[in-house]
């Protein structure tokens, strides 16, 4: 629910198979014990359905490129999840646009693999306490605990591979 709404908002769920939208019930308001609680099912060919978030818009029925996308979306992990007030974020509407959209995530991911390959590792605490002021952010995205440890390269590297292998996973699945 958002901090701001006065009623909470329902997930709008989509049956790819049927083409149709339906939103769910609250775990609120279903009663404990209920075997269907963490199961939403279409009521019309009874398979699971995705769960779109609060603010996604079902294309018609007979749209069948853009169910296709939303599809494609969902199976890389893109919804429409947010609290009903400030949206979604980026979304992109084309199979091209999405998978430009992962070209520069993994761009963005690339650079960050270089800022590790090209980092001077500390090797005492007035070096790694300099480090943090100048490298704070990188350091933080690698490691909740970077204040305290001398955050290693090999540790950044592993990291940022791990997130590039992510996306060319995804692009190999819109592709």
């Amino acid at each position: 629910m958002c901090r701001y709404a006065m009623v909470p908002y329902k997930s709008h769920y989509a049956c790819f198979n049927c083409r149709k939208t339906f939103k769910r019930r609250l775990i609120n308001d279903i009663k404990r014990g209920e075997k269907s609680v963490l199961e939403a099912k279409c009521p019309q060919c009874a398979e699971l359905m995705a769960n779109m978030g609060l603010d996604f818009e079902s294309p018609k029925k007979d749209d069948l490129k853009k169910w296709e996308h939303i599809k494609s979306l969902y199976s890389v992990g893109i919804g429409f999840h947010s609290c009903g007030c400030s949206g979604p974020g980026y979304i992109p509407n084309s199979k091209e646009k999405l998978i430009e959209y992962f070209d520069e995530l993994r761009g963005i991911y690339l650079k960050n693999i270089d800022f590790w390959r090209s980092r001077i590792e500390p090797a005492n605490k007035q070096e790694k306490d300099k480090d943090y002021q100048k490298n704070w952010l990188e350091l933080g995205k690698v490691s909740s605990n970077s204040k305290k440890e001398i955050v290693k390269n090999q540790q950044g590297i592993i990291f940022w591979l791990e997130k590039v292998k992510e996306i060319e996973s995804k692009i190999s699945l819109i592709k």
